[in-house]
């Protein structure tokens, strides 16, 4: 695999861990739950853009 890709990747998996720790944190400092679809759904947008802005970045920056 290319390594400008599995570091996309990578970071994308961050992102997403990253993103559902902030969320499960809000959640139980102000006590008011997500629905599920809205959680999943907010997970995909960050799942599919970082991994994209990752990539498009890493071509700009080397």
């Amino acid at each position: 695999m290319d390594p400008r890709v599995k570091s996309s990747l990578l970071w994308g998996v961050i992102g997403v861990l990253a993103f559902l720790v902030l969320l499960q944190g809000y959640e139980l400092y102000t006590n008011y739950r997500y629905p599920l679809g809205v959680k999943v759904g907010a997970a995909l947008v960050v799942g599919i853009g970082a991994p994209l802005l990752t990539y498009v970045a890493d071509g700009y920056l080397d």
